[in-house]
């Protein structure tokens, strides 16, 4: 497992417990239902860092100036 699945099952279970009336304490805070976009934000952020794990490098695309770029080839 790695650390973006690992953290992905923790925000996972956190917004589990929290739609089910409970209050959680993640990296040292109490958090109730009042902070579940924050949690599901923090989800969405993890969901993404596993896909980009899952994504063969031939398939990601490059950045430049932070903006994503890729390459055609004509050649072929």
């Amino acid at each position: 497992m790695t650390t973006a699945t690992d953290m992905l099952a923790k925000y996972l279970a956190a917004e589990q417990a929290i739609l089910e009336g409970k209050s959680v304490e993640f990296k040292g805070r109490k958090l109730g239902y009042e902070d579940l976009a924050d949690i599901r934000a923090g989800r969405m952020e993890w969901e993404a860092r596993v896909r980009s794990e899952q994504t063969p490098d031939a398939l990601k695309s490059k950045q430049i100036g932070g903006l994503n770029v890729a390459q055609a080839r004509f050649d072929q």
